[in-house]
């Protein structure tokens, strides 16, 4: 692992448990073939018992982000697992709080949210898959104008942060051993108007969605993502807390079946999940038709990798965990893989589904 001066550990170190902190007070808020597979008799005969309503907490607002998630509930792939009914809860959110708090079953994060829950809390949680191999975050701005390509170019800059990813990017400041005092934080919301209108020169964005506004706006962008700048980490991961692993595992199981089912439709068909984003689970939302389906086939590139293709969706590979857990080592956040991760109830769907490891049909 590469050595870090004291000043940048300390740093990252204080980010990252400002994620934890935050989440912990954080109240409820905000190709291939079309068909998935069906899934195995053990889970079947599990689910003819039923698993009841389940409550699953989103990161974010009801967009193409969550397709396969629709696909899972408008396919009835979460009622053949057998649960009456999925409560998809819309965000922003971390997860953490609702985990902890129990007004959710199931959380998608991210894992330094969740890690540093672990590590600075000792919240009982776990990741036990990830749709994004790569998280989407980016710092997005505009060639003509602030044109921030390499993290040293922050420096000097305004770059506007919404409040709920404030700690996040104090981590990327970090994990570049860049001051906060060597640049302008201007607090926004998710709108990139001010980076548009010149009020400020980056934006913290996520490559599927802000990122793809501001290009269909015929601007000409930079990004400079935070997987390929010191933050590595996977995203909209499956997080529960150990107790549900403990005392639910057929039905995390059940849920990680209809979830790849879900989740091998949206690969199939892109327009399909933007537009169940358009006319039915966003319907209120006033989201456009043309960026919706640009953040769907996106998103896509950020669900598949070389380790998808070899041991299927959702796979955290033994190399990502170690990026991962690195990165946040380097940070002061010292934990192991295991004390993040749980791919065993990954592991046993797909030995107990293999048809689902082929997603790509």
């Amino acid at each position: 692992m590469t050595s870090l001066s004291s000043r940048r550990v300390s740093r990252v170190t204080a980010a990252l448990a400002g994620i934890a902190v935050s989440a912990l007070a954080l109240t409820a808020c905000a190709g291939g073939s079309g068909t998935a597979a069906e899934p195995a008799a053990d889970s079947a005969d599990a689910a003819a018992e039923g698993f009841g309503d389940l409550t699953l907490q989103l990161s974010w607002i009801l967009n193409e982000e969550f397709a396969g998630e629709y696909f899972a509930d408008t396919n009835g792939y979460f009622e053949e697992a057998g649960f009456s009914s999925v409560n998809l809860v819309p965000g922003p959110s971390t997860g953490v709080a609702e985990l902890l708090g129990g007004t959710a079953d199931i959380a998608l994060s991210d894992s330094v949210s969740i890690g540093s829950a672990v590590a600075s809390e000792g919240a009982p949680l776990k990741i036990i898959g990830a749709t994004f191999q790569a998280n989407p975050f980016t710092i997005l701005s505009l060639a003509d104008g602030g044109d921030i390509a390499t993290p040293e170019d922050l420096i000097g800059k305004r770059i506007g942060v919404q409040d709920s990813n404030t700690s996040l990017f104090n981590a990327l400041l970090a994990a570049n051993d860049i001051d906060p005092s060597e640049l302008t934080v201007v607090p926004v919301q998710y709108d990139p108007a001010p980076l548009v209108n010149g009020e400020v020169d980056g934006f913290v964005s996520y490559i599927t969605n802000e990122a793809i506004t501001v290009e269909m706006m015929g601007l000409e962008t930079t990004n400079l993502p935070f997987a390929q700048n010191g933050l590595p980490f996977v995203a909209e991961t499956f997080t529960v807390t150990d107790e549900q692993i403990a005392s639910n595992r057929e039905m995390l199981k059940a849920f990680l079946v209809a979830e790849l089912r879900g989740w091998t439709d949206a690969l199939a068909d892109p327009q399909g999940g933007a537009d169940l984003a358009l006319e039915v689970y966003g319907a209120d939302l006033d989201l456009d038709p043309e960026k919706t389906l640009a953040g769907s086939l996106a998103q896509n590139e950020l669900v598949v990798s070389e380790e998808t293709e070899a041991n299927g969706l959702f796979t955290i590979s033994e190399e990502l965990q170690a990026l991962t857990i690195e990165s946040l080592a380097g940070a002061g956040i010292e934990l192991e893989a295991a004390d993040l991760f749980d791919l065993s109830l990954l592991a046993e769907v797909y030995e107990e589904n293999p048809d689902l490891l082929d997603y790509a049909g």
